[in-house]
C-alpha cells in the first residue's frame, strides 16, 4: 500500500490507461479515518472511504442518514422565489390557465410531471405541458409554441429545465399578456428575461443551491407553495395537501440523470427518492421498470443507465412529450404501451448510437493527427442525428479524456451537445462562446451544455473552446491519477463488504464510488460479453474466484489485456457492489484499470 510519502500505490506508477494510482488519504485523512472508526464503531474500511470524501468523526452519523430535515434549505433563499410563489398561489385560487414548458430531457419530464400532478391536486385547471421537438424545435421556449399556449388560454406560464436565456420568447410571451415563472439551474447571463426567474446559478443568487438539478428546484418551489397555500386556507377536507414527499422519486431520478452533484441536500433527496420508488407507487415509473426487465431493487445505477436513458429516447428519436406523459399517468394499461414504445425507441437510439460513434471516434482521431496537444474535442457532421450527439459528446469524453462536443448540421446550423471532465466548467465556457459571437445559441452547467452554431462556424468554437478550456484542462491533466481508497483481498471481496461500502452512497457526481485495488490476481478466463464490454473471472493466490466485468473495453487496452491475458497476473482496481440477478442479491465488481503485477 502507498504510504503518506505519496509512494504510488501498490508501486503502479503507469497503469494500462497510463495513469498513477495514489492513495486517496493523506496522513492527515489516515488520521481523520482512524478517528471516524473509533468514534462511530465504523468498520475501517467504510471510515476510509468516508474520511476520503471529506467526512469528520462527528459527522459521520449524520452522513451515513442523511435527511430532509436537517438538510433542506429554506426555499425561499432563492432569488424571487417569493414572487413565483405568489404568482403561482394567485393562478391557482383564480382558476387561471397554466401552461408549462420543460425540455425534451429526463430532470425537464421529470420537472414538468412534479409540477403539473402538484397544480392538478390543488385544484388548478389541468395544466397543458409542451415538451419541444428536439430537431424541429430545438432547445427552450420558441415563439410559435408561446403563441399555440396563448391561443389555447393560457394565462401562466412555467418553464422548467429552460427558460433562462430565451429572452426574445419570454418577451413575446409578455407582449402577449402571459406572466413567465422560470423554474430553472443552468448558468445565467447577466441580462435575465424581463420575467420572474428562480434560478440558483442566476449571477445574483445567493442561496447556495447551485448543485439543484431542476426538479430540484420545482420541488424546493412546490413546498413553499404548499406553505404559502396553506396559509391562505386553500387546503381543506375535500382538498386536502399532496405528499410532497411522493413525488421525491422523480427529483431523484433527474438528479442522478442530470449529473448533478450527490452532495448535501442532493444526497439526501436521492436517499429518500429511491425509497420511495422502491414502493412502485408510481404506475408509470413501474411500467417502465417492467419493461426493462430490471432485477432488485433501484440504484443510482438504474436511475442514471436504465431508467433515464429509456425516458430520453422520446426526445432524441420520437415524441419528446412521451416520457412526461408517462410519469403522470394512473392507467396501467397505457403506461405499459407508452413503456413499451420507450423501451423499442431506446433500442433504436442504441443502434443509431452505435454507427455515429464509429464515425465520431475516426472524426476525432483525424482531429488529434493535426494537434499535439487538444484540450476540446469537436467534431461534427451533415450525417449525425441531433438526438444522439450528446451521448456520442459522453462516449467521446470517456474515451479520449477531455471534454467534447459533437455536433450536428443541417443545411444552415449545427446543433450539439458537450460533456466535461470533473474541474472543467463546460457551460460557462459555452456561455462566454456565446458572448464572443462564436455560437448562435448555447448553455449548461458544468458537466453539460449544449449550442448551436452557424454551418460556417465550426472551425471558430474549435477554436475558441480549446483556448477558453487550456487551463482547466492543464489542471485535470497534471492531476490525471486513479485514487484508491482501500487495497482488499478477493476473499474479503463478500456481499458484506459491499453492504458496509454501501451505506456511505448513494455514489455519482461529487461523491464518488470508492475504488479498491486488489494485489497479483490471474485472469483464468475472459470474454466477450454484449457488443463492448469484457468479463473476466479473476483468482487469487488462495485460490478464491471472482468474476468482474470491465464497461465498453472491447477496443481498449484493458479490454485487449483481459482477452489476452490468461494466465497473467495483475493489480486490479474495481469499484464492488450489490446487485441483483433474478431477484437474489449479488455481488457486482467492474474493473476500472489494471496494471501488470
Amino acid at each position: 500500500m502507498s504510504d503518506i510519502r505519496g509512494d504510488a500505490f501498490l508501486g503502479v506508477e503507469c497503469s494500462l490507461l497510463g495513469r498513477r494510482w495514489q492513495a486517496r488519504l493523506d496522513a492527515a485523512g489516515e488520521a481523520r479515518a482512524a478517528a471516524i472508526a473509533q468514534a462511530n464503531g465504523l468498520d475501517d474500511i467504510l471510515a476510509r472511504v468516508l474520511a476520503g470524501r471529506g467526512v469528520g468523526a462527528s459527522d459521520a452519523p449524520a452522513y451515513l442518514n442523511p435527511t430532509l430535515r436537517e438538510l433542506m434549505p429554506e426555499p425561499l433563499t432563492l432569488r424571487d422565489m417569493d414572487r413565483a410563489v405568489d404568482r403561482f398561489a394567485e393562478a391557482i385560487e383564480a382558476g387561471e390557465q397554466i401552461a408549462i414548458f420543460g425540455d425534451y430531457d429526463v430532470d425537464g419530464a421529470c420537472s414538468a410531471a412534479l409540477l403539473a400532478q402538484f397544480l392538478t391536486a390543488a385544484g388548478a385547471p389541468p395544466p397543458h405541458i409542451h415538451i419541444p421537438d428536439r430537431i424541429l424545435e430545438g432547445y427552450g421556449p420558441n415563439i410559435a409554441a408561446i403563441r399555440e399556449l396563448h391561443a389555447r388560454g393560457a394565462r401562466v406560464l412555467a418553464t422548467v429545465d429552460c427558460g433562462t436565456t430565451s429572452i426574445e420568447a419570454l418577451a413575446e410571451a409578455c407582449a402577449l399578456g402571459i406572466e413567465t415563472i422560470v423554474l430553472d439551474h443552468h448558468q445565467a447571463p447577466e441580462v435575465l428575461p424581463p420575467v420572474i426567474v428562480v434560478n440558483p446559478n442566476r449571477q445574483d443568487d445567493l442561496s447556495g443551491q447551485g448543485r439543484l438539478c431542476a426538479a430540484g428546484v420545482v420541488f424546493l418551489t412546490l413546498a413553499a407553495l404548499n406553505r404559502e397555500l396553506r396559509r391562505r386556507g386553500h387546503w381543506t377536507r375535500s382538498r386536502p395537501e399532496p405528499d410532497l414527499l411522493a413525488g421525491l422519486d422523480l427529483v431523484a431520478l433527474a438528479t442522478v440523470a442530470d449529473v448533478a452533484s450527490l452532495t448535501g441536500f442532493n444526497r439526501a433527496l436521492v436517499v429518500r427518492g429511491l425509497a420511495v420508488m422502491r414502493q412502485r407507487g408510481r404506475v408509470g415509473l413501474a411500467a417502465l421498470m417492467d419493461a426493462a426487465r430490471m432485477d432488485g431493487p433501484p440504484r443510482p445505477y438504474h436511475l442514471g443507465f436504465v431508467l433515464g436513458p429509456r425516458i430520453n429516447a422520446g426526445g432524441r428519436i420520437g415524441d419528446a412529450g412521451l416520457g412526461a406523459r408517462l410519469l403522470m399517468l394512473d392507467d396501467k394499461f397505457e403506461a405499459a404501451r407508452i413503456a413499451r414504445e420507450l423501451e423499442r425507441l431506446n433500442t433504436e437510439r442504441q443502434a443509431l448510437e452505435k454507427v455515429t460513434l464509429e464515425f465520431a471516434e475516426a472524426a476525432a482521431e483525424l482531429e488529434f493527427r493535426h494537434s499535439n496537444k487538444l484540450n476540446c474535442l469537436v467534431v461534427g457532421s451533415e450525417d449525425w442525428h441531433p438526438g444522439v450527439v450528446g451521448l456520442i459528446a459522453s462516449r467521446l469524453k470517456e474515451k479520449f479524456r477531455i471534454p467534447s462536443f459533437a455536433i450536428a448540421f443541417n443545411k444552415e446550423f449545427g446543433t450539439g451537445s458537450g460533456r466535461s471532465l470533473s474541474g472543467v466548467d463546460l457551460g460557462g465556457a459555452v456561455r462566454r462562446g456565446l458572448d464572443a459571437g462564436v455560437a448562435v445559441k448555447g448553455g449548461g452547467h458544468a458537466m453539460a451544455a449544449g449550442v448551436t452554431l452557424a454551418r460556417d462556424g465550426l472551425d471558430a468554437f474549435r477554436d475558441f473552446m480549446d483556448l477558453t478550456l487550456e487551463r482547466e484542462v492543464e489542471a485535470v491533466r497534471g492531476d490525471d491519477v486513479l485514487r484508491i481508497d482501500a487495497a482488499i483481498t478477493l476473499r474479503g471481496a463478500s456481499r458484506e463488504f459491499a453492504r458496509g461500502v454501501g451505506m456511505a452512497g448513494p455514489f455519482g457526481q461529487g461523491n464518488s464510488e470508492p475504488v479498491f485495488a486488489m494485489p497479483a490476481l490471474t485472469v483464468s478466463y475472459a470474454s466477450v460479453v454484449g457488443a463492448h464490454h469484457v468479463r473476466a473471472r479473476l483468482r487469487a493466490g488462495d485460490g478464491v474466484e471472482m468474476d468482474a466485468i470491465c464497461f465498453r473495453a472491447l477496443e481498449s487496452s484493458l479490454g485487449e489485456a483481459l482477452l489476452r491475458g490468461r494466465g497473467q497476473s495483475f493489480h486490479v482496481a474495481a469499484r464492488v457492489s450489490l446487485g441483483s440477478f433474478r431477484g437474489n442479491e449479488k455481488l457486482d465488481a467492474q474493473i476500472v484499470d489494471l496494471a501488470p503485477s
